[in-house]
């Protein structure tokens, strides 16, 4: 029988964290009978150490090794974890949406990912997952926006000092708020400090280097937050690993009209001008001969990927892959989108407007022609909060900004999203028709307006994206 945090003169076998794995000792006296099957052989996610001639487990999979020993006769000393009940209160009342994912979670062993639309409320889940446990809890996040915002809320709700890591600080406390990168740094220090971590933006986890923050951690509950759980690549299975599968899924429309503004998505064509064209078939062509020639096909980024390695040692690669990139500025920033553009805003004067392309030097271009305030990554975080603070307030009626407004900022509502040019990521196209469903009190509809140039790559790109 597996006893936790109980007093033992000499316990079967102990369990303590080190360095980032759980470190398991056998501590029997007497070595189990030859023909009786040891339960500690057969723990599972475990090797043995040669250095010192104990058992180890990666730390995330403390949860599994203790419940399996929980199966066995054997006692148990379980020092991984030794935390205080903290008695966490909140005045949240969930919705009943947050509540069914909440409990989604709960009954999925608090383990798990919830997919929510942007601005339905996710934050309100977490602080609400703290209090069901109060237990001392980690949340990541990828922002120091973010950082800050979930720092407040959490100042807001609970009676306890927050800690933070992250933008020039590194204090940890019973509930602490890091970024990506500080708890990427401090993991392996911080790894048995908590009971809980929830990752906010939790597509960010699939990372390379950012995964070992859930590995090293040895909170046995484990809760991902996210508008979009799916990755391109496939590194959401990784996360599902580490964190627990996707339990909880709700789509914008489920929501539309009651809980988030009622939206509708318009999409307008354009045509290039004779001039685009030629540059742009010209451009394509290069492109799509090298394919031809070279007999590759693009199924999907990985293929991509391979032919960028592959202009790294041959020219005529490396060729088609800047008339590609040329092609995609022709389609992408063409003519008759800024002319459209000018008739939306015109037509949208009283509406509260966000314009969203793919490059920053056409954020400029717009900025100045028709004088408004722009925001990219070039933009100082000051500066940035002082736009969106105008914007808040009425101040400012319309922003254009390339990227930087996707995700992990605190953007008030808008009523009004023009998408002149994206990629084809559906987290990117999601993230930006968020910005614009956050209820107004007017019980008015959004509206996502998406221009796309006829006859290029780019109707593609937005079928995949939609």
């Amino acid at each position: 029988m597996c006893d936790q945090h109980a007093d033992y003169t000499v316990a079967d076998v102990q369990l303590s964290y080190e360095g980032g794995t759980v470190r398991i000792e056998d501590q029997r006296t007497d070595s189990p009978a030859s023909d009786a099957p040891d339960p500690l052989a057969d723990l599972p996610h475990t090797e043995t150490d040669p250095r010192t001639d104990t058992a180890r487990a990666p730390a995330y999979r403390y949860a599994a090794v203790r419940d399996a020993l929980g199966d066995t006769e054997l006692t148990v000393e379980d020092r991984v974890l030794d935390l205080p009940e903290l008695d966490l209160t909140t005045t949240y009342e969930l919705r009943e949406y947050q509540a069914d994912a909440l409990q989604a979670w709960r009954d999925a062993g608090e383990r798990g990912v919830l997919e929510l639309p942007t601005g339905s409320g996710k934050t309100v889940i977490g602080v609400a997952a703290m209090t069901a446990l109060d237990t001392p809890a980690l949340v990541v996040v990828p922002t120091i926006d973010l950082l800050e915002q979930w720092q407040r809320e959490l100042e807001t709700e609970f009676d306890v000092e927050i800690g933070r890591m992250g933008g020039g600080e590194q204090r940890v406390g019973d509930v602490t708020v890091a970024t990506y990168d500080s708890a990427y740094l401090r993991a392996d220090d911080i790894g048995d400090r908590f009971g809980l971590v929830v990752f906010d933006e939790v597509h960010h986890l699939g990372g390379e280097g950012y995964r070992d923050i859930a590995r090293l951690l040895a909170a046995p509950a484990r809760l991902g937050l996210t508008a979009t759980f799916e990755r391109p690549d496939g590194a959401h299975e990784v996360v599902a690993d580490l964190l627990g599968p996707l339990v909880s899924r709700i789509d914008p429309d489920d929501l539309a009209g009651e809980h988030l503004a009622p939206y509708d998505i318009k999409r307008i064509e354009v045509a290039l001008t004779p001039e685009e064209r030629e540059v742009y078939e010209r451009h394509q062509g290069t492109f799509t001969d090298y394919l031809k020639q070279s007999n590759i096909q693009l199924r999907s980024g990985s293929d991509y990927q391979e032919l960028v390695k592959r202009s790294g040692n041959d020219p005529r690669a490396r060729e088609a892959l800047l008339a590609k990139q040329r092609a995609r500025e022709v389609m992408m920033n063409a003519d008759r989108k800024v002319e459209r553009l000018a008739d939306l805003l015109d037509r949208h004067r009283e509406d509260r407007v966000i314009v969203f392309t793919a490059h920053t030097d056409l954020v400029y271009r717009l900025s100045e022609r028709f004088l408004l305030p722009a925001i990219t990554h070039e933009t100082a975080a000051s500066e940035r909060r002082e736009i969106l603070e105008r914007f808040r307030e009425g101040t400012y009626s319309r922003v254009v900004t390339a990227n930087v407004l996707d995700e992990g900022v605190d953007v008030p509502g808008a009523n009004v999203a023009i998408l002149l040019s994206g990629s084809g990521s559906e987290r990117e196209f999601t993230q930006r028709l968020g910005r614009i469903l956050r209820p107004t009190g007017d019980g008015g509809r959004a509206l996502l307006y998406e221009l796309v140039t006829e006859e290029t790559a780019e109707e593609r790109v937005a079928r995949r994206r939609r």
